[in-house]
């Protein structure tokens, strides 16, 4: 069951924007199909994680079976440059270091999630790294997020944005709530409240199996 208090504060993100858009009509490219950010591997936080599963699990059957396989791909040329990562692919457990050289790596690689026509196929349970993308965030006290849309500069209204101003502090308090709910939901451990992992990673962990050349078959929950 996914932990019950995050998808209303991911649902808080996407009222983020829209409020950019009220407040900037016509400015905003980001839209149904546009995939310019969903490209290349990304760190998801374990409540990312637990609810992107379970949408993923409710796929039609096809679609699970392409979805698996595009992140099993993925999943082995992590591999390939990261041999010593056990599932279930805790970045934590390489460090930022190498796992950046793998984002680099594979910058050009498209999320797993994505349809022929570059929509997301599970879009309703995308993470918080998804939705916030395509905004600068000024939080409660100050500190600025910076827009990483990869396409903005083609568009130099959007690009001019200010950083908008978001209860974001508040916002986190309540993902860590989230977070130790998740961890208990995957691990039985809210300690494992920091797990990080990639969307491929996670598909293949938890529905694909633990390794690239094992079966498609669900897996336990893992423990600590």
């Amino acid at each position: 069951m996914t932990p019950p208090s995050y998808l209303p504060l991911l649902e808080q993100i996407d009222q983020w924007h829209h409020g950019l858009r009220v407040r900037h009509p016509n400015v905003v490219p980001c839209r149904a199909g546009c995939s310019a950010c969903c490209h290349g591997p990304f760190d998801i936080s374990v409540a990312d994680t637990a609810i992107l599963i379970e949408a993923v699990k409710n796929l039609e059957p096809a679609l699970l079976a392409a979805v698996i396989e595009r992140a099993r791909t993925d999943v082995a040329s992590m591999l390939a440059l990261q041999p010593v990562w056990p599932a279930p692919f805790d970045i934590g457990a390489i460090g930022d270091d190498r796992f950046d050289m793998i984002c680099d790596s594979l910058a050009q690689r498209p999320c797993p999630l994505l349809d022929p026509t570059g929509a997301c196929l599970t879009y309703p349970s995308r993470p918080m790294i998804c939705r916030i993308m395509g905004m600068g965030i000024l939080s409660e006290s100050g500190n600025v997020i910076e827009n990483g849309c990869p396409i903005q500069t083609d568009f130099p209204a959007y690009a001019s944005l200010p950083p908008q101003p978001v209860a974001l502090e508040i916002w986190e308090e309540g993902e860590e709530i989230a977070k130790q709910a998740a961890a208990v939901q995957l691990f039985g451990d809210p300690a494992q409240s920091e797990y990080e992992t990639t969307i491929a990673a996670a598909i293949v962990a938890w529905i694909g199996g633990d390794s690239p050349s094992e079966p498609a078959t669900p897996t336990p929950p893992f423990k600590s």
